[in-house]
Parts: C-alpha cells; sequence; structure tokens
C-alpha cells in the first residue's frame, strides 16, 4: 500500500500531457462544427481540391485573440499568411510621432500578412483585433506552394494584389483631403458595396474612433459629421451597418 507521499511522487514523475493542437482543441469544443467546410468559405482556398484542402488542413494552426490584442506586429518575421475565421480586425500603422494610423479593416474571409510572406521581409503593419477573433495561420512553405502550384490561389492572389494597389491609391488619395468632413463624405464612398437589391451599404462598420484613426481626424468629428448625414437623410444607422439612402447626395459631398 503506497502512502500519499509515494502517490505524489508518481504523479510528479509522469509525463505531462502534451498540449492539444488548436485546430483539434477548436473542433472539440465546437467552435469549428466542420473546419473544411468552414475553410471553403474563404475566397483564396474555396477552389482548392482536395488534396490541396487536405495540406492546408494539415499545417493549418487556429489562434484566438482577445480584443485589442495584437495580432500582427510591424517589424516581425513574415512566417506564415493569417485567415480571419471570426471577428473583426483593423490594420494601423504607427507614425514616428507614435500615433496610430487605421489602413484599412478586415473581416471574416480575408487573409493578410501576404506581402512578407512573398517577399521573405519582415511584417510591414501591426494588426489588431477590434472584437474577440479567431484567426487561421498558414506556414509560409505551405502558402507559397499554393501560390506556385495552385492556379486558383495564384490567379485571386493577382487580382487580390492588384485591387490593393489602386485602394492604397484611393486611401493616399483621401487622406491628402483638407476638409474633414470631405475627408469621411469620401471615405463613406471608398468603403460602400451595392448589394443584389442596389441598395448600397456599408457592412461591419468600424466604430467612431477605429474611423478616426483611419482618416486622421478626431472621434468627435467622425460622430458629428455621421450625426448631420443622419439628420439630413442621407444616410441610416443600421446594426453594425450604415444604409446610404441618398446615394447621389453622398456622392455630391464627396466631391464638392
Amino acid at each position: 500500500m503506497t502512502t500519499p507521499e509515494e502517490n505524489a511522487a508518481a504523479d510528479s514523475s509522469a509525463p505531462a500531457e502534451m498540449p492539444m493542437d488548436p485546430v483539434m482543441a477548436a473542433l472539440e469544443s465546437g467552435q469549428l462544427v466542420n473546419l473544411q467546410i468552414h475553410l471553403r468559405k474563404i475566397p483564396l482556398l474555396a477552389n482548392l481540391t482536395e488534396q490541396e484542402m487536405a495540406m492546408v488542413r494539415t499545417d493549418l494552426r487556429v489562434r484566438r485573440y482577445a480584443k485589442r490584442e495584437v495580432v500582427l506586429q510591424k517589424g516581425a518575421s513574415g512566417d506564415s499568411l493569417l485567415f480571419l475565421l471570426q471577428g473583426q480586425l483593423q490594420v494601423i500603422d504607427i507614425t514616428e510621432d507614435g500615433r496610430a494610423i487605421g489602413l484599412r479593416m478586415l473581416v471574416p474571409g480575408d487573409f493578410f500578412g501576404e506581402i512578407a510572406v512573398i517577399n521573405g521581409t519582415m511584417r510591414s503593419a501591426s494588426v489588431v483585433a477590434t472584437t474577440p477573433v479567431l484567426v487561421a495561420l498558414l506556414p509560409r512553405n505551405t502558402a507559397l506552394h499554393l501560390f506556385s502550384h495552385s492556379p486558383s490561389v495564384a490567379n485571386q492572389m493577382l487580382r487580390f494584389l492588384a485591387a490593393k494597389v489602386q485602394r492604397d491609391s484611393e486611401f493616399r488619395a483621401l487622406l491628402s483631403i483638407h476638409n474633414t468632413a470631405k475627408r469621411i463624405y469620401s471615405f463613406l464612398e471608398l468603403v460602400k458595396e451595392k448589394k443584389e437589391d442596389d441598395v448600397e451599404v456599408v457592412e461591419n462598420l468600424p466604430t467612431h474612433q477605429d474611423i478616426a484613426n483611419m482618416i486622421n481626424t478626431s472621434r468627435e468629428t467622425v460622430t458629428r459629421t455621421l450625426l448631420t448625414l443622419v439628420q439630413q437623410g442621407i444616410i441610416k444607422k443600421g446594426t453594425h451597418r450604415l444604409i446610404i439612402v441618398d446615394p447621389e447626395a453622398l456622392q455630391k459631398l464627396a466631391q464638392s
């Protein structure tokens, strides 16, 4: 018969339990009911062959981040391509005087970190969670294999990079506008989407502070300007979205 001390010694000598793979942990906790289906909802991965998807599933790692937690740090190594599965992220840069400038928002289905992966360079910007998020990380070697061997991925990546160059150019032009109200009107014009019923909306609306960070103004200015647009009947606020009620009026304000 062993003593309590002997039992404790035996327990301490037992091998420590290995940490569960993040993907398996997510599956067992019910956070990802079906990873295969979930990944098919990501446009970049939607048309992979079953063999390619199996490779992705094997190498993929899933992590959770809390609100305001840094997901990518500027200057870190580009060792993985990342996909946003749940929540919302903001890409930011830090100016020389220490101010955070928002560059763009990311929503589920978006990927990021591609430039450092392609070039083998350091991260050129930081990415911060604006809500609790679930992120998938694909090792650089696996991502590069897809870029060079999967026509669907290569085609979508080329389209994405071309659109990114155009969007960045438009955003730089927006930031050069001196009138802050006009800058906000132009921001709404830039991020709005047209739905199937021809209704124009801004989906996944960032907070007023996040918008302010993105276009280099104050939260109070954003709040005041949006309220004026609501009172004029040009926009209507919904749940995490803006509905552009009078697109022509908004366009005239942005171009005036």
